[in-house]
C-alpha cells in the first residue's frame, strides 16, 4: 500500500531540496572558533620562504589562498617591496614597488607553516608584478588581488583598482574586475568585458570581493570600496566565470540580473573578506576585519545567503596591532581552521591557526 507523507512533511522536504541547491543543509547547527595562534610567518627577512633573500619580497601584505585544481595553492600578495623597503608599512615607492606578487605551494602539513615551492619571476631571484597598474596617485594608485579561484584548469583573480588612498580604513577604487591564467599563474590577462564599476554616482557593492565554490556555482561576496561596507552575493554558473552578464545578485529574496538590487548579507564594517564552505561542519565561513573593532572576526551560516552568526573573535588587534587580512586557507581541514594575516607593521604575512568546534 503506497503512504502518503504528511503535507508538512513534503514542504519540509521541498525545503530541504532548496537549501540544497543553495549551499545545502547544515549537518551542525554552528560553530564555534578559538581564538588563532601563530604558526609561522610567510613573508620578509627570517620568515621560513626568507622571501627577501629569494625573491626580493622584503614586505607584502594580504595573501589570498586559492587550490589550482593541480596540486597547488596559489597565493596573491598586493602592494610589494624589496631592496630600501623603510622597514614598516608600505612604501617607500622607490623600493622596488610591484603592486602584486605570487606565491606557489604544495606543501599539504601546514602544521609548521607553509612553505613556497617557487614565487612567479620576471628575473632569476625576484618575483615579478602580475598584474600591470599605472602607480599613479588619483588615476590608478595600484592594482591589488582580493580573490581567487579555478576552474576547468583556468585560474581567476579578482582584483581591485585602487585610484586613491584615503583615511584609515578608506580608499576609493576606479573598478574591480576579473584577470584570468592558463599558466598556472605565471602570466595574467585582466577581461576587459569583466569589471564591476564604481564612479561617485555609483557606489559598487563588488569592490572587494571573495571567491567559494559549490555545487555547480561560483559565488561572489562582495563589499564596496574600504573597510565600512556590508557584505553582498552573487553567483555564476562555474563555467561562466568571466561572463559578467550571468552572474545574478542576491536581493534578499531570490537571484537578481541587477547588481544594484543586491541586499546586505552581513553587516558590517566589513574588510578584507574571505569565505569557504568548510566541510567539516558543514557550514560557510566567513572571516573579515572588523575595523571598529581593530580585529580579525569569524561568521557562520548554512547558506551563502545566510543567516550570518554573530561575530567571533579570532585575532584580537591588541595582541597584534594593525592588523588586518585573515585570508582563508583552501587546505584546512578537520577542526583545524588556517588562515594568512598581515600586520602593517612588519608589514608581512603569518600563517596563523583556530580550531573549529561543530554545535
Amino acid at each position: 500500500m503506497r503512504t502518503l507523507l504528511p503535507t508538512a512533511t513534503i514542504a519540509g522536504l521541498l525545503l530541504a531540496t532548496a537549501l540544497a541547491a543553495d549551499g545545502g543543509p547544515a549537518p551542525s547547527d554552528g560553530v564555534t572558533v578559538t581564538r588563532g595562534v601563530p604558526v609561522a610567518r610567510l613573508t620578509g627577512a627570517g620568515s621560513i620562504n626568507e622571501t627577501a633573500a629569494n625573491y626580493q619580497v622584503y614586505g607584502t601584505d594580504l595573501g589570498i589562498m586559492w587550490d589550482n585544481g593541480a596540486g597547488d595553492v596559489l597565493m596573491a600578495f598586493g602592494d610589494t617591496y624589496g631592496e630600501g623597503w623603510g622597514g614598516n608599512g608600505a612604501g617607500p615607492r622607490e623600493a622596488d614597488w610591484r603592486c602584486n606578487v605570487l606565491a606557489t605551494s604544495s606543501d599539504r602539513d601546514l602544521a609548521d607553516g607553509m612553505t613556497f615551492d617557487s614565487m612567479v619571476q620576471d628575473r632569476p631571484g625576484h618575483a615579478g608584478q602580475l598584474l600591470d597598474c599605472l602607480k599613479q596617485n588619483e588615476v590608478e594608485e595600484t592594482v591589488i588581488p582580493t580573490a581567487g579561484i579555478a576552474v576547468g584548469g583556468r585560474s581567476y583573480i579578482h582584483y581591485m583598482s585602487v585610484n586613491h588612498w584615503g583615511p584609515a580604513g578608506t580608499w576609493f577604487t576606479n573598478h574591480s574586475g576579473i584577470a584570468w591564467s592558463d599558466d598556472d599563474g605565471q602570466t595574467w590577462t585582466k577581461d576587459p568585458d569583466a569589471v564591476w564599476a564604481n564612479t561617485p554616482e555609483w557606489d559598487s557593492s563588488f569592490q572587494m570581493t571573495a571567491y567559494a565554490r559549490h555545487r555547480g556555482h561560483v559565488y561572489l561576496f562582495g563589499t564596496p570600496n574600504g573597510r565600512w561596507g556590508d557584505a553582498h552575493v552573487a553567483r555564476v554558473p562555474a563555467g561562466r566565470v568571466q561572463d559578467k552578464d550571468a552572474y545574478r545578485y542576491w536581493d534578499g529574496a531570490g537571484w537578481s540580473r541587477d547588481e544594484a538590487a543586491a541586499a546586505p548579507v552581513a553587516d558590517g564594517p566589513i574588510g578584507e573578506l574571505s569565505v569557504q564552505y568548510n566541510e567539516y561542519t558543514g557550514r560557510w565561513l566567513m572571516t573579515y576585519l572588523d575595523e571598529s573593532r581593530a580585529q580579525i572576526v569569524l561568521r557562520d551560516a548554512p547558506r551563502p545567503t545566510g543567516p550570518w552568526g554573530e561575530e567571533q573573535v579570532i585575532v584580537d588587534g591588541a595582541e597584534y596591532p594593525a592588523l588586518y587580512g585573515g585570508y582563508l586557507h583552501p587546505w584546512s581541514s578537520g577542526p583545524d581552521l588556517y588562515f594568512a594575516l598581515t600586520q602593517w607593521g612588519p608589514y608581512n604575512v603569518t600563517l596563523m591557526r583556530s580550531t573549529l568546534t561543530r554545535e
